[in-house]
């Protein structure tokens, strides 16, 4: 039990993407900061001279019930921020260097068994034979 445990921990793929969960961790903090530090601050412009930032208040005199636009057009902004850099960042460029760098063209699986065919046919005939095909 504990073995097939270190063999699922051990497995490239669950390493990469702790990594990635740990770097995108870390991208959201700056993200987030830059959006507190300068998009907040200039969302407050048009808050009014209330305290309480951009939004309205549902009952006056009770600022339990002030409903705040602001955080939620911050969160909208990270989120299309972070989408944005990964999308130029990661996403094109992957794409771009696997055309460039990848199989020119995409088989059916008919077409790749008709190679996997013709190639045990080169080796047969190239082997005299002798493989007992």
């Amino acid at each position: 039990m504990l073995n097939g445990f270190k063999n699922f921990l051990l497995r490239g793929n669950v390493v990469d993407l702790a990594v990635a969960v740990v770097i995108g961790t870390a991208f959201v903090a700056i993200v987030t900061a830059f959006t507190n530090g300068i998009i907040n601050p200039i969302l407050a412009v048009f808050g009014g001279s209330n305290e309480l930032g951009l939004g309205f208040q549902l009952v006056a005199d009770k600022p339990a019930t002030f409903i705040q636009i602001g955080p939620i057009i911050t969160a909208a902004l990270n989120f299309v921020i972070i989408a944005a850099i990964l999308y130029f960042v990661l996403v094109l460029p992957a794409t771009h260097a696997k055309k460039r760098f990848g199989p020119s063209e995409d088989l059916t699986d008919s077409e790749v068994l008709v190679q996997i065919r013709d190639l045990l046919a080169e080796d047969r005939d190239s082997a005299g034979g002798r493989h007992g095909f």
